[in-house]
């Protein structure tokens, strides 16, 4: 369970309780998980985790946008199973367009199946030659009658190849950049689809590449009005983005703790290496460093949930400083450990692996860097 004593602040009674039920229940079904030996592996524990969050009811929170809910169960998630806070994470991100701008059938076809965990969401944005340069998206969506007709490919799109569904942004409009291009539901069984191939990371989490080769979706598949999906596309970071810091405090909290253990019982020169004056200096710079990342991602929270239109500033701060405080604290946890920190069996290299990827899905630190700088200066 999350440390809410920092943050307590920006919490109401409820979330005391969402907090407590939402530990137990990683507790009970998620932390006795083996982590998977290969993508195989991970793909199959993934639909499992899926079943097992939806049965539990935790994605209700998505569907009503309560932020510092997700928050809470991201950490918690995280600090367990970098791999359960992906699948929670994803699908978020692909429920997310539909619950700001998708039709009312497209609502009550997908929305009960994506919080129940019947079905698998992703959210396709990244293209080759289109990362954080949206407006480069070379993936086109002609009109065609009453449809659409999708071409182009795709690349590091999480549950890639797994999915039920993908939110896709593709160009409607060429020559207008960022302003035509459109966003659009594609269940992963319509023809032209194709998943193309797995792409591995060193630690479990499906990722891959999908391809769209004449593939025709009914109009009323597009999300919002044609050319609104940059814009889309930034709404739901602005509201998802504090959610990845609240999982890097997950991973960050978990080493913590690791490391705090391990200096207390390990013995180097006769004494534990928690009285040598160079572990507690990182062991204090660890602890600080997370709770000023909690209290900039609960803040952000927080301002959306009172009703805030738009917390570009605030997210992108906690999401920037929370993913790499999170980086130093699991390093730091891997130097106090030594030779355990390194183990593939060890926990804390478990979070090594994964904790990397914070800093660059969703808006890498860089960018993020660029957005609070431009926030400034307006």
């Amino acid at each position: 369970m999350p440390d809410l004593g920092a943050v307590r602040a920006f919490l109401e009674p409820h979330h005391v309780d969402i907090a407590h039920r939402v530990g137990d229940f990683v507790t009970r079904e998620i932390a006795p998980l083996p982590e998977p030996a290969h993508d195989a592996a991970a793909r199959v524990q993934a639909r499992d985790i899926l079943g097992r969050l939806g049965g539990a009811g935790w994605y209700a929170p998505i569907a009503e946008q309560h932020l510092r809910d997700c928050c809470l169960i991201r950490e918690t998630l995280a600090a367990a199973s970098p791999l359960a806070d992906a699948v929670f994470a994803l699908q978020a991100l692909g429920a997310m367009p539909i619950l700001l701008a998708g039709n009312d059938d497209m609502k009550r076809r997908w929305m009960p199946a994506v919080l129940e965990g019947r079905a698998m969401a992703s959210f396709a944005m990244t293209e080759s030659e289109a990362g954080s340069d949206v407006a480069a998206i070379a993936t086109t969506a002609r009109p065609d009658g009453a449809d659409y007709v999708l071409n182009g490919a795709k690349t590091f799109i999480s549950n890639g190849g797994l999915a039920d569904f993908y939110t896709v942004f593709a160009s409607t409009d060429p020559t207008r950049g960022n302003k035509g291009i459109s966003c659009f539901l594609v269940p992963a069984d319509t023809p032209g689809f194709r998943f193309v191939r797995p792409l591995l990371m060193s630690a479990p989490h499906p990722l891959g590449e999908i391809a769209f080769e004449e593939c025709r979706i009914p109009a009323a598949n597009r999300l919002g009005a044609n050319g609104d999906g940059f814009k889309l596309g930034l709404a739901t970071l602005d509201r998802l983005r504090p959610t990845v810091g609240a999982a890097a405090c997950g991973m960050a909290q978990r080493a913590l703790a690791e490391a705090l253990q391990h200096a207390a019982a390990r013995r180097q020169f006769g004494r534990p290496l928690a009285e040598f004056q160079l572990v507690q200096e990182k062991l204090a710079r660890m602890a600080t460093d997370l709770t000023a990342a909690r209290l900039l991602v609960y803040r952000a929270a927080w301002e959306k949930d009172k009703g805030a239109e738009r917390v570009t500033l605030e997210a992108a701060m906690a999401k920037a400083f929370a993913t790499e405080a999170a980086q130093h604290i699991v390093d730091d946890a891997v130097q106090i450990l030594g030779g355990r920190g390194v183990l593939a069996e060890h926990p804390v290299d478990r979070l090594y692996r994964s904790v990397r990827a914070l800093r660059i899905y969703e808006g890498t630190t860089d960018i993020l860097h660029l957005v609070i700088a431009g926030q400034l200066l307006k």
